[in-house]
């Protein structure tokens, strides 16, 4: 089990705090994290850069001069890619570069990812402080009580526009929603702060999402139990072998 420093909303320290093992399970998978950090700067490419060839550049269809007698070089077409205003040797053209990640791939990365940070003492719980109107000086004060070096991570507890709009001036802070954070944005931070109303909501929802899953697995046997009786009910009753004798006498005598 993983603790992370804590930290009041005025600054004081308080004492360490467990991290949930449904998100801090131990589990530090680095080809899965390398997986979605390649294919998170590969979904980044527009593949929008595209120039024309020759074929794609209007005019020259007639040859310029004829093929002997001038002296000079022989020319199919003035928009070859050695004329000016000619087209581009093999040019860029549109295309796509996006990968697509199985989400439970793209969960055990994150999981992965807090994991790292957490095992090297870089995640910070704090009750990050209400802010009126956006400050950056407010949330740099905020920042210098943890005396945390390099790029910093901050997970808030749903929107904060405030906090978010005191860190856009701010190259080495990033502030996003707990829960919209990429692995390629926990592996860039050297710290992540994460504020401890978002944590332990999401460690309720896992545990609520388990207690429903328990429950599911249960209803199956309960019904299969109530098919067993319907069969049960709805079988005809059997004729005893005594019956069916003393039916055939009197049939028997009859005839």
């Amino acid at each position: 089990m993983f603790k992370a420093r804590y930290y009041k909303a005025d600054g004081k320290k308080g004492r360490a705090r467990a991290l949930p093992d449904s998100l801090f399970d131990g589990v530090v998978n680095e080809d899965v994290m390398h997986q979605v950090v390649k294919a998170h700067l590969s979904n980044q490419r527009q593949g929008t850069a595209a120039a024309k060839t020759r074929s794609d550049v209007r005019g020259g269809s007639r040859k310029p001069w004829r093929q002997k007698g001038t002296g000079r070089a022989r020319q199919g077409t003035i928009r070859a890619v050695q004329w000016v205003g000619g087209g581009v040797a093999f040019p860029p053209i549109p295309g796509s570069w996006r990968q697509k990640v199985p989400k439970k791939v793209r969960s055990l990365a994150r999981r992965s990812a807090l994991n790292d940070r957490a095992g090297n003492d870089r995640v910070v719980l704090a009750d990050i402080p209400q802010m009126d109107k956006p400050k950056t000086q407010e949330l740099l004060g905020f920042l210098a009580v943890f005396d945390v070096p390099g790029k910093v991570l901050i997970l808030t507890d749903g929107n904060n526009d405030n906090v978010y709009l005191s860190s856009r001036n701010l190259s080495h802070v990033s502030v996003l929603r707990f829960g919209d954070e990429s692995v390629y944005d926990v592996l860039w931070a050297h710290t992540v702060v994460i504020e401890r109303s978002a944590l332990e909501g999401s460690d309720a929802k896992s545990s609520k999402a388990k207690a429903k899953a328990k429950v599911a697995e249960a209803e199956p046997e309960v019904e299969e139990v109530e098919a067993g009786a319907d069969e049960a009910a709805t079988e005809e009753p059997e004729v005893a072998p005594e019956a069916d004798a003393d039916q055939a006498e009197e049939e028997s005598s009859d005839a």
